[in-house]
């Protein structure tokens, strides 16, 4: 492979496949590989033009006659947290996010596995392997961190670590103007703590630190009853044809 080819991304149509989101609909998607030098350059563009990451591929979709996918992304500035939002913030003030490299572990992989039996046992995911897991941590040319949430403890506030077993975890790109939540996963026996709203929560008010504009939650797909949660962290803006607009 040329170095050419390893720096300008060349793009790919995928074969029709049954949409996982929409009853009857077949999903198609363009991609590209995210290798060479300039990986993290081109990742930080094709997020802001609506793809998305998963492992060294970024893609979107590119589905015949049907729009319902929107990238979405919350306004980081103006974000502020209803009292829903706050309560659950509240019964989280016991973790603490620890910001790693991203490395895996059997540990992330048990509450990985244990995730998609209880949630997504017919999804795209539910065959994944330990092999597969740690290929989607760390198989990754651009500037990614992996976030694990585990109980505060005595010294927390000094060595920004938490304690006793993994709680929830996010796999997370770190862009020019935002962070962009790959993947994350928690504790389903948790559902009273509203573990997945907690973490992108604890990610607008992370970019908020860092001094990002902006928190890129993937698709939100119209008629989805799955993706409808992240229409609830407003303001946000979705990408439409003539560019990002505040909805």
């Amino acid at each position: 492979m040329t170095k050419h080819s390893l720096d300008t991304p060349q793009f790919y149509l995928t074969a029709p496949a049954p949409c996982p989101y929409l009853e009857d609909r077949e999903e198609r998607k363009v991609f590209t590989h995210l290798v060479g030098e300039k990986a993290r350059q081109v990742n930080d563009m094709l997020t802001q033009g609506g793809f998305r990451r998963s492992q060294n591929i970024a893609y979107r979709p590119a589905c015949e006659g049907c729009r319902a996918c929107v990238s979405v992304r919350v306004i980081v500035d103006q974000f502020k947290p209803t009292r829903s939002f706050k309560r659950i913030m509240d019964a989280n003030k016991n973790l603490a996010g620890e910001k790693l490299p991203p490395s895996p572990s059997s540990e992330q992989f048990s509450l990985f596995r244990k995730y998609l039996d209880d949630r997504h046992i017919t999804g795209g995911m539910a065959q994944m392997t330990a092999l597969d897991y740690a290929m989607m941590v760390e198989d990754s040319h651009v500037d990614t961190m992996l976030i694990e949430y585990r109980k505060r403890g005595p010294d927390t506030a000094i060595t920004k670590r938490g304690e006793g077993p993994l709680i929830a975890a996010t796999l997370t790109d770190v862009l020019a103007n935002g962070l962009s939540m790959v993947y994350s996963f928690f504790d389903t026996d948790l559902q009273n703590k509203s573990l997945g709203t907690y973490m992108i929560l604890d990610h607008i008010k992370l970019a908020r630190k860092m001094g990002l504009p902006y928190v890129y939650l993937g698709y939100w797909v119209d008629g989805s009853r799955k993706m409808e949660y992240k229409t609830r962290f407003q303001p946000q803006e979705h990408l439409t044809v003539t560019g990002w607009e505040r909805r």
